[in-house]
Parts: C-alpha cells; sequence; structure tokens
C-alpha cells in the first residue's frame, strides 16, 4: 500500500510544481515593470491619427453631427436605445446637441484635447478625455465607422492606463522644472510620471498586445470560413476592386501563382499570429509580414489611414530599448547584470542545499537497505525509491554546474562595468579638475 501512496505523491509534488512555475510565469508576464518608451511613441502616433479623424469631421461637420445630418440624431440614438433590435449600454449626449454653434465649440474643444494628447501635456487628464469625447462620436456616428475607429479608440483606451506622457512630451518637459513638488506630492507624481520601469506600462503594453492577437485570430478564422482564402483568389477579388483601388494591380492577373502564395500566407500568417508573435526567434518575421499586408492596404487598397494605424498598433511589440538613448541602455544593462548575478547567488545556495539533501536521502536508503530483516518487497521499493534520488541528485548537479557557471560569467561581466565605470569617474574627476584649475587662472590674471 504505501508504495502506491509514492506514484500520488510524487505526481501531486510535480502538479504542485507545475503550478507554481505557471503562476510565476503569469506574474512576470503581467507584472514585471517595464520601461513606457514605446507606448510614448504609440501615443504620439494614435494621438496625431486622432487628431487626423477629428480634422476630418471638422471638413464637414454638421453633414456628420449636425441637426441635419445624413443621419439624425433620432436615428442615431434608436440604433443603441432598442427602438431597432437589443439596446445597448452606448449613450452619447450628442444625440441631444442641435445648437450647431453649441456642436462646433464642443468640437473645437474636442480637437484642442485631442492636440494636447498627442503632444503629451496634461496626459493624465487629456488621454481619458480624449477617450471620452471619441466614444461620444462614435455613438453618435453609428453607421459611419470602420476599422480606424475601432483601433485608434481601443489603443486609446490602453494608453489612458499607462505612464505614456513620461518621455517625448510637455509633461517631460516640465517635470525637472516641478521635481520638488514630484518628489513631496503623489499628486504631482501620478500627473507628471518620470520614465522609470512601472507595472501600469507593462499591464497597458500586454493589454494592447493581447487584444491585436484577438483581432487578428478572429479575423483569420473569420476568412478561414470562406473559400476564396482557400482557393487562393482572395487577394485577387481585392486588388481587383475599383472600389478601393488606389493603384491599378490587375497586372497579377498573369501571375495566378503570386495571387495564390499571397492569399494562402496571408490567412496563415493572420491564424497564427497570436502564437507566432511571442517568440524571440519569430516576431521579427511576423512584425515584417505585418508591416508588409498593412503596408499594402494602405498603398493599393486606398485605405491609408487603417493600414498606417495597424502598423502602429504592431509597434506595441517593438522593445522599449529601441527608443531609448544610449546612456539609459547602459543603466539598464548595469542594473540587470547586479540583478541577474544577485539572482544567480541564489540559485546556486538553493541548488548546493538540494544536492545536499539529496545525498543525504541517499545515505538514508542506503542504511535502510543494509537491514536484514527487510522483506524483498520492501528493499525493491527502497531501491527503486534510491534510484530515483540518484537521478534527480543527477539532474541537481548538471544544473548546479550550469548556475556555477551562469555565476562565473556574471561576476565576469559586473567586474567589467564596475571597472568602466571606475574609468567614467576618473575621466569625470580630471575634467573637474582641469575646469577648476581654469577657473583659477582666469581669477588669477
Amino acid at each position: 500500500m504505501s508504495g502506491a501512496s509514492t506514484p500520488a505523491s510524487s505526481s501531486g509534488e510535480s502538479f504542485s510544481e507545475a503550478l507554481s512555475r505557471w503562476a510565476e510565469a503569469w506574474d512576470r508576464f503581467w507584472f514585471t515593470p517595464t520601461r513606457p518608451h514605446t507606448l510614448c511613441v504609440i501615443r504620439i502616433l494614435t494621438g496625431a491619427m486622432l487628431l487626423y479623424c477629428h480634422l476630418v469631421l471638422a471638413s464637414d461637420l454638421l453633414a456628420f453631427v449636425g441637426p441635419d445630418a445624413w443621419m439624425s440624431n433620432d436615428m442615431a440614438r434608436q440604433l443603441h436605445d432598442g427602438a431597432f433590435g437589443v439596446s445597448d449600454w452606448a449613450r452619447s449626449y450628442l444625440w441631444y446637441l442641435e445648437s450647431p454653434t453649441a456642436i462646433w465649440l464642443h468640437h473645437g474643444f474636442t480637437i484642442a484635447v485631442t492636440a494636447m494628447y498627442m503632444i503629451g501635456l496634461g496626459t493624465r487628464v487629456t488621454i481619458p478625455l480624449a477617450l471620452f469625447l471619441q466614444l461620444m462620436y462614435l455613438h453618435r456616428l453609428t453607421g459611419a465607422l470602420f476599422g480606424l475607429d475601432q483601433i485608434v479608440t481601443y489603443t486609446t483606451l490602453y494608453l489612458a492606463l499607462t505612464p505614456c506622457g513620461s518621455r517625448f512630451s510637455i509633461d517631460a518637459w516640465i517635470r525637472p522644472r516641478l521635481i520638488e513638488k514630484c518628489e513631496t506630492s503623489a499628486f504631482w507624481r501620478f500627473m507628471l510620471p518620470d520614465d522609470s520601469p512601472s507595472v501600469a506600462a507593462n499591464v497597458g503594453t500586454r493589454l494592447l498586445q493581447l487584444h491585436l492577437c484577438v483581432i487578428y485570430l478572429f479575423g483569420g478564422l473569420s476568412k478561414a470560413r470562406g473559400e476564396t482564402w482557400w482557393n487562393g483568389t482572395a487577394v485577387w477579388y481585392a486588388v481587383s476592386n475599383y472600389e478601393y483601388q488606389s493603384l491599378d494591380m490587375t497586372w497579377m492577373a498573369r501571375y495566378p501563382a503570386i495571387i495564390s502564395a499571397l492569399s494562402n500566407a496571408t490567412l496563415f500568417w493572420e491564424v497564427f499570429y497570436c502564437a507566432l508573435i511571442w517568440p524571440r526567434v519569430t516576431r521579427p518575421f511576423v512584425l515584417a509580414v505585418a508591416f508588409g499586408v498593412h503596408a499594402s492596404i494602405a498603398a493599393f487598397l486606398g485605405m491609408i489611414t487603417f493600414g498606417t494605424m495597424m502598423i502602429i498598433a504592431n509597434g506595441i511589440f517593438l522593445s522599449p530599448r529601441l527608443f531609448q538613448s544610449k546612456e539609459q541602455r547602459q543603466l539598464d544593462d548595469e542594473a540587470a547584470a547586479l540583478i541577474e548575478h544577485d539572482d544567480a547567488d541564489v540559485d546556486v545556495d538553493a541548488a548546493e542545499a538540494e544536492a545536499a539533501e539529496q545525498e543525504q536521502a541517499e545515505r538514508e536508503l542506503n542504511e535502510q537497505l543494509q537491514n536484514p530483516d527487510l522483506s524483498a518487497s520492501e528493499r525493491a521499493r527502497l531501491r527503486e525509491k534510491r534510484d530515483k534520488i540518484r537521478a534527480a541528485a543527477a539532474r541537481v548537479k548538471r544544473r548546479y554546474r550550469a548556475l556555477k557557471k551562469r555565476e562565473e560569467k556574471y561576476e565576469a561581466r559586473v567586474k567589467k562595468l564596475r571597472e568602466r565605470e571606475a574609468k567614467i569617474k576618473t575621466i569625470v574627476q580630471k575634467r573637474r579638475d582641469r575646469k577648476n584649475k581654469g577657473d583659477g587662472d582666469s581669477t588669477i590674471e
């Protein structure tokens, strides 16, 4: 009976360990602090696209949302309040705005808020406010919307959760001038965040990344329900449609193999985007295809704004290091080296302790096997247990050796970084000495 309980116990322990690893991976995925630089760049580009959308509305504002618009206020309201179907939660005060003057004043305010969002002025307020105003327009303009409006809106939603005004913004320019208030007041620290790694930046990044994965997955599955993406004619129907055509691509009819390959490759990429975008090995290829697909949509199918915005959104998978200065990257590398070195010390100590425990357990089993009164079944069970402990000890020793090598590598790296730090300090001190000497000489003269 005791022999039967051992596998259950070991399987229970392995399940617990697996669950612990999954919990650690989940925590690392969502709550690892990250730099906001990528989000800051996306804020500028998304804000510019949203500003462009509102300027387009301003070109004929009353035709879009005025009292005699193409779709009346009553019609827009009835599309959401259940008059023509199921009632939803979409509401807009623009349904009740009839005065042209009030509509223009409201739109001028919206443009100003969106411009502040783009340049990064008061982003903790202006981005949520821009999101709210955008929703009011979306619920008023039902029937006149397409993919661009959706992607600009949800990108703005996730940016509102992050400190995306901490770089490349007016807020970043103001912060050093109010540094004393930021250091002493939680309110000002929130309103004018710095660009240090934060959980909020990582959460906003992950939400936008996952949203893109969902979009591509269901877009690909929707395509897979039809025949044209399977038989390879979908791209031809797209480029030969004069409603969307901005460049004549009908010459592709002479190369059906290319049309078929592009159709099938696009379907494969869209369905498997959600899996291939995460590994570092495949991510550059997936992003390259995303750029090619959406750049083609922008250039050849007349949907310039939509294609551009999808490329911007895919930029969320770019590392913040691409937008950091050389000095910031060096500081991050030094901090990472020190942290990894400390983690390596802990791992090596744990592996060494675990190896010692395994050896002690093996000695105890050997002592039990020396007992002449043991039955054959008990002796076989103990030998089986000893073999498992030996196998586990061998794995621990291999891990210990690997960790020792990693520790030595980190120690060498930390030593090199500290030598460079000392060299930089020496150079800085020499420059200060020369400057002080020059100031002294000029004083004497």
